[in-house]
């Protein structure tokens, strides 16, 4: 398996990509990332058109098992941040 991306090297890519210079680059990233958080935040969704769906999901209260002692407690209720592939990503990875 491939290295991940790093910011830096994801920030080079994007200035290349776009014909600007890293500093713009980083502004824009930091700007989409920051408009992600926020409305996921607020409960709503964002759709990456061509990568995906990434959103908010409650997850009621339940009973967990401590793995390295086998003690079951209750779990409050919570949130996670789910995200959904779109299906041209995934038919360019298997092709």
């Amino acid at each position: 398996m491939a290295k991940p991306m790093t910011k830096t090297q994801l920030v080079a890519a994007l200035a290349e990509d776009m014909d600007t210079d890293k500093k713009a680059a980083a502004a824009s990233l930091e700007a989409i990332c920051g408009l992600i958080t926020r409305e996921v935040s607020a409960g709503g969704a964002v759709t990456l058109p061509g990568v995906g769906k990434i959103y908010c999901r409650e997850r009621p209260e339940r009973m967990v098992r401590n793995p390295a002692t086998g003690e079951q407690f209750k779990k409050d209720a919570d949130k996670v941040v789910k995200m959904t592939i779109a299906k041209a990503l995934k038919d360019s990875v298997n092709s």
